[in-house]
């Protein structure tokens, strides 16, 4: 209980400090600028203890500072497990739902990632051999934390390739980012980011 608190006060700091660094930054350069805007999006492949998870997530977002991007993001992911209770049988999970992010740069191809999440969740259980197949729906918090490497967010470009590994440290039971018994899968999202507006006048 105690991580789990440790690491929604980080979410949350990490946020507050990118929103008062903008403002310093705005005093500047004030005033809305659709340069900043931005979209893209990652696919997550996992492969973890007989559980295969395969997904997109497309996001829209706003460069608030040179290192620091807040956006949203719409999650779809399908997830197989098997041997779960017994034996050859299988679970299969279909997600979908979204939420909100924020990426802070330290250096211009290493960014850290907090991403809090709200994810609708069926699940179908296909038992081995006799047995007859069930339905449940349920939902699901989830906070995402970890980091990443890009191809360089460069300045007079926010366009770079990036590679993310992310875990979900909520410990919410009905999690669609933990394997059949309980346990952590590491997320990897490989994705792009693409500047929008941008034209010639390209920001720093």
């Amino acid at each position: 209980m105690k991580m789990k608190k440790h690491f929604a006060l980080l979410f949350v700091a990490m946020v507050y400090f990118s929103f008062l660094h903008a403002q310093d930054e705005e005093k500047k350069e004030k005033g809305f600028k659709k340069e900043k805007l931005f979209t893209g999006g990652s696919i997550s492949l996992s492969f973890f203890n007989n559980t295969f998870l395969i997904g997109g997530s497309p996001v829209f977002g706003y460069s608030l500072t040179k290192w620091a991007d807040v956006g949203i993001v719409v999650n779809y992911n399908y997830t197989s497990y098997r041997d779960y209770p017994a034996f050859n049988d299988k679970l299969r999970q279909t997600l979908y739902g979204g939420g909100v992010f924020t990426r802070l740069f330290p250096v211009r191809f290493i960014f850290l990632q907090a991403q809090a999440e709200h994810n609708f969740i069926r699940l179908k259980y296909i038992p081995a051999g006799i047995g007859t197949s069930y339905t449940i729906n349920v939902d699901a918090n989830s906070l995402l934390v970890g980091g990443g490497y890009t191809t360089g967010r460069w300045p007079g470009s926010n366009n770079f390739f990036y590679v993310a590994v992310l875990f979900d440290v909520s410990g919410n039971s009905n999690s669609p980012y933990t394997d059949a018994y309980g346990r952590k899968i590491p997320i990897i999202r490989a994705g792009v980011n693409i500047a929008l507006f941008q034209g010639k006048n390209k920001p720093d």
